[in-house]
């Protein structure tokens, strides 16, 4: 599969919202103006849907791509009621699109839905519990799972529907992580409970059958970070483990990430120089790489390479490794100051870039043959999206080592957006997200990753 990456026309200039861009592993991509949301086909930029929703901040697709889930900064009408900013609309019928559900949503933290991964359900957090909701029947919950104080959860991708609630110490009570069979809630199949939580990523694995818990206290007591103190736990799915990762290097987890074959997982770690470890799932330590000035990690499409890399405040530096080839060192590559990181499909290349509104200076575009060959190279005034399009159907072709310079991918443009993807903990866009609050459900990696660290 040749990788290039696609032109999307969108509205003219200056009527463009400063957000989003989706290219989402379906067959369709979208776009935020001032006057509505443009749905378009990946593959040949033919509309999809027009959408009349001006004004959004936020937007996602089901994972097949079948909804478009919006969201729109908080207000209140003439009366004084909440508006309903949270809508859902259908991709998939022709003619005229109307809105399928809607909510008030007045946090922009853990705005968007939960589907699973059919698209038969979606689920949503409110007080006190987790509501369920055949996806094409927004108007009445279809089932409710009651946990007092819950404050986060995630639906398993895969075929087996689990769902993990994390709900924060109380009344002298620890945190809890429980996991329930979809929709058997009665009893939690699988749970952990800790002290050290105030809040939690919730990380599940490709299949669905394995959960990492990556908790933060909002205040680190020893005084030696000013981020909080970060603790590592491990659950299976079915209730048969779950651990504490122990860690053999003093100081935070900068990042954790699961491979996408769900057989191992990989963690940076520790004061500078960190860390970097790859584990089994059930917590057995298979292999360290040097120690650096790193805080990122990130598997290829396959699994088969991963990158370590330091970006945010540290030098930009991108350590490439080849699992297959007991962990070798490839390359490193000087990627610079970017805010994206992001494998292509067929993980023959590296994407990175510096995008607006993050850094307005040193805009561009770089990519990376695997080997550490820049094949592209782009310095633009304002970049405010970039991404590589789905993946097709089909094998992936291993990459090799080829003396040959590899083909020049296509030169893209992007309508000015953001990334809708979740970032680790210690990332964040400063422009976009308050402190202490950030979204903290994250699906398994897709071979992307946001490099703007915390300032």
């Amino acid at each position: 599969m040749a990788s290039t990456t696609t032109t999307t026309t969108g509205p003219p200039a200056g009527k463009l919202a400063l957000l989003h861009l989706l290219a989402l592993r379906t067959a369709k991509r979208a776009w935020a103006a001032v006057e509505g949301v443009h749905v378009v086909d990946s593959a040949t930029g033919s509309p999809v849907a027009d959408l009349p929703v001006p004004n959004v901040y936020e937007l996602a697709f089901s994972p097949r791509g079948s909804y478009v889930i919006t969201w729109e900064r908080p207000s209140k009408d003439e009366a004084g009621d909440a508006v309903k900013n949270l809508k859902v609309w259908r991709t998939i019928e022709e003619g005229e699109r109307t809105v399928l559900g809607r909510r008030a949503q007045k946090s922009q933290t853990g705005w968007n839905l939960q589907y699973t991964a059919d698209e038969k359900y979606c689920a949503r957090v409110v007080t006190n519990e987790v509501q369920f909701y055949e996806s094409h029947e927004l108007a009445v919950p279809w089932n409710r799972l009651r946990a007092e104080g819950v404050a986060d959860f995630a639906l398993s991708p895969g075929n087996n529907n689990s769902v993990a609630v994390f709900i924060p110490q109380r009344k002298g009570q620890p945190a809890a992580v429980k996991v329930f069979n979809v929709p058997q809630f009665g009893t939690a199949v699988s749970q952990k409970t800790f002290f050290k939580g105030d809040k939690v990523q919730l990380k599940w694995n490709a299949l669905g059958t394995t959960l990492i818990v990556l908790a933060q206290t909002e205040t680190d007591k020893t005084g030696k970070s000013y981020y909080g103190e970060t603790t590592l736990y491990v659950l299976s799915a079915n209730g048969g483990f779950d651990s504490r990762i122990t860690l053999d290097k003093e100081g935070p987890i900068h990042d954790v990430t699961w491979s996408p074959n769900s057989r191992e997982f990989g963690v940076v770690y520790g004061y500078m120089p960190a860390k970097t470890t790859i584990f089994r799932p059930r917590a057995v330590a298979t292999h360290s790489f040097p120690l650096g000035p790193r805080n990122t990690i990130l598997f290829s499409p396959t699994g088969r390479f991963v990158l370590v890399a330091g970006f945010g405040n540290l030098a930009g530096q991108v350590d490439v490794y080849d699992l297959s080839k007991d962990y070798r060192k490839i390359t490193t590559i000087e990627s610079g100051n970017p805010s994206v990181c992001e494998w292509s499909p067929d993980e023959r290349f590296l994407l990175t870039a510096t995008t607006s509104p993050r850094l307005r200076v040193d805009n561009g575009i770089r990519i990376f043959h695997v080997s550490g060959s820049i094949v592209y190279n782009e310095d633009m005034v304002e970049l405010y999206h970039v991404a590589w399009p789905p993946r097709a159907r089909g094998p992936t072709r291993s990459p090799t080592r080829s003396r040959q310079r590899p083909p020049s991918p296509l030169a893209p443009t992007a309508p000015p957006g953001a990334r809708g993807t979740s970032t680790p903990l210690h990332f964040e866009r400063d422009d976009q997200v308050a402190p202490n609050s950030r979204s903290s459900t994250t699906r398994p990696s897709t071979g992307t990753r946001s490099a703007a660290r915390r300032a």
